[in-house]
C-alpha cells in the first residue's frame, strides 16, 4: 500500500501542505469497464472545503 499519496487539488478538505491527501482511504472510480488513462478515472475521495 502507498505510504504517499500526492494530490494537487489543494480546495479538497483531506488536502495537506506539500501536495499530500491525508484520507484515511481514497476511492477512485472508472469511466469505462477497463480505464486505459488517466482521464478514463476520477477520485471520488474529493471534498470540498
Amino acid at each position: 500500500m502507498a505510504e504517499d499519496v500526492l494530490c494537487e487539488v489543494d480546495n479538497c478538505v483531506y488536502w495537506a501542505e506539500g501536495n499530500k491527501c491525508e484520507a484515511e482511504r481514497i476511492y477512485v472510480v472508472s469511466h469505462r469497464e477497463h480505464a486505459e488513462r488517466t482521464e478514463e478515472t476520477d477520485c471520488k475521495t474529493f471534498k470540498p472545503h
